[in-house]
């Protein structure tokens, strides 16, 4: 047990919406703020977001925000006290944790052993099986050779994953459906797990057909103190990254959930775990679930579980680093309504979402009651080709899912991006989708023929939104008398229909 020690400045080691979003949460409990940035970034959202800011080495994120000697030099150069790393970068880095702890700074995330526990795919199944927490069927130590890969399959059956032990993201995965192909996909999962993690080393289990993607979020205090906040659905995704997330998930029964939501407990229990961290699982049609992974940082995802249970996660984080106990008990915690996130992604869905980075020339936001949009983008801000291409994250809450639904496709049609192309048309067109409104999803629900349908979807919402905008030109120029280049509206009017 620690004694609590106050937080007065905090550095964040990241960029982008989710720095912004840390930045906001400090300011609300008086806490000094310390942006870093890379060159690229220097008039970021969260460079103008922060109290100070402080520039830390070119665009590549490796000579940037991948440098803890540079982040760790401006934190004594400012006076920091605390380091939150955000998602991403270094946050699930054991070895900047304890960096950060060696240096006399506090830590906002889990103990290193915690992160270095979760952070082997391998290792994390040895200790979940070890916990009692089931696991899908598999190898809990890395492949030694060809001849072992083919052994365990023929155990465990096809389909089966081929999955980097140090990977995430969707890199160093391979679906394997037939013997033929096993060998082939391990040489390519070894090869992109080498230049993705530096580390080739994969593992294998079966393939679950036809799961959801469900995660819990955990939260522990440094005083043995473990409770969840209800679980998300993200099983929404493309290319085994998530594309929107719904909590709770609309098909877990009240049995399924307290005994997934134990389980989760139980996890982050085993490995000592402190702060905010999210336990994900596969679950199948026949309600059977799975342990897949622990993420030891803040996720992606975290506002939907916000919007239902009224906790602010990125506050909680901060006052669990500075040792306090958690001011809430389980039994205080419970699921209000739903809540749905899509990621804004700058690319062109119509153009096979090729990147779409450049200069944000108009932006308008939704609003409206329960519309949250974190971003840290503004009119005139540049989106650079060298980093994640998620610019915002638009977040809504309703009474029920319909309501959430009914409320994310109004809040989209009104949410305006020019400049650069986004996700924002897809999501319009998956509002539409039947099988969504009817949560008849899983994460193979993104194949190439719903793809290919929503994205045509569109680029006909495009014509639609160029022929409406030719037509009203056309009654204003009727109305007035006036030659159209001589209409009374308003450019900036003009630029949004």
């Amino acid at each position: 047990m620690s004694t609590p020690r106050p937080i007065r400045k905090v550095l964040i080691a990241n960029r982008g919406e989710i720095a912004v979003r840390v930045i906001r949460g400090c300011h609300e409990l008086g806490i000094e703020t310390v942006a870093v940035y890379s060159e690229a970034d220097r008039q970021a959202g969260h460079v103008r977001a922060a109290m100070e800011a402080r520039c830390i080495g070119p665009a590549p994120s490796a000579e940037s925000y991948l440098r803890s000697d540079r982040i760790l030099a401006v934190a004594r150069e400012t006076g920091a006290d605390a380091i939150h790393p955000g998602y991403g970068f270094l946050s699930e880095n054991a070895t900047f944790a304890r960096q950060v702890i060696e240096a006399g700074l506090i830590w906002v995330g889990p103990p290193p052993s915690a992160i270095d526990s979760m952070g082997s795919k391998t290792e994390s199944r040895a200790r979940m099986q070890a916990a009692g927490v089931p696991v899908v069927p598999g190898t809990t130590e890395a492949l030694r050779s060809e001849e072992e890969a083919v052994q365990v399959a023929a155990d465990i059956g096809f389909p089966v994953m081929l999955k980097a032990a140090a990977g995430g993201g969707g890199k160093g995965m391979r679906r394997v459906d037939d013997p033929a192909e096993l060998l082939g996909a391990l040489r390519a999962a070894r090869s992109e797990a080498a230049s993705s993690f530096g580390d080739d080393a994969v593992y294998i289990e079966k393939f679950v057909v036809n799961p959801r993607h469900v995660e819990v979020q955990v939260l522990a205090d440094q005083h043995g103190t473990v409770l969840h906040l209800f679980e998300r659905d993200c099983s929404i995704q493309r290319r085994n990254q998530k594309v929107i997330e719904e909590a709770p998930c609309p098909v877990l029964s009240a049995e399924t959930r307290a005994a997934m939501t134990e389980v989760a407990c139980r996890a982050a229990a085993a490995v000592a775990y402190e702060g905010a961290g999210t336990v994900e699982f596969l679950y199948g049609a026949d309600g059977s679930f799975y342990f897949l992974e622990m993420n030891t940082r803040l996720q992606v995802e975290h506002p939907i579980t916000e919007m239902i249970t009224g906790v602010d996660l990125v506050q909680a984080q901060l006052r669990v680093a500075a040792g306090e106990p958690l001011w809430f008990g389980q039994d205080d915690l419970e699921v209000t309504g739903h809540a749905i996130e899509c990621r804004v992604y700058a690319e062109d869905p119509g153009a096979n979402w090729a990147p779409s980075p450049g200069r944000i020339t108009g932006y308008r936001e939704p609003g409206g009651p329960w519309v949250r949009v974190d971003s840290a983008i503004y009119p005139g801000a540049e989106v650079p080709v060298y980093y994640d291409p998620m610019v915002a994250k638009l977040v809504v809450w309703g009474r029920d899912r319909a309501d959430a639904i009914r409320r994310t496709d109004r809040a989209l049609r009104e949410y305006r991006v020019r400049g650069i192309r986004t996700s924002i048309p897809f999501f319009r067109a998956l509002m539409r989708d039947p099988d969504w409104l009817a949560a008849r999803v899983d994460t193979g629900f993104l194949s190439e023929a719903r793809m290919e349908r929503l994205t045509t979807s569109t680029r006909h919402d495009d014509v639609a939104l160029i022929a409406a905008a030719i037509a009203q030109l056309e009654r204003d120029h009727a109305r007035t008398g006036a030659p159209a280049a001589a209409s009374p509206a308003s450019r900036w009017k003009w630029s949004y229909r």
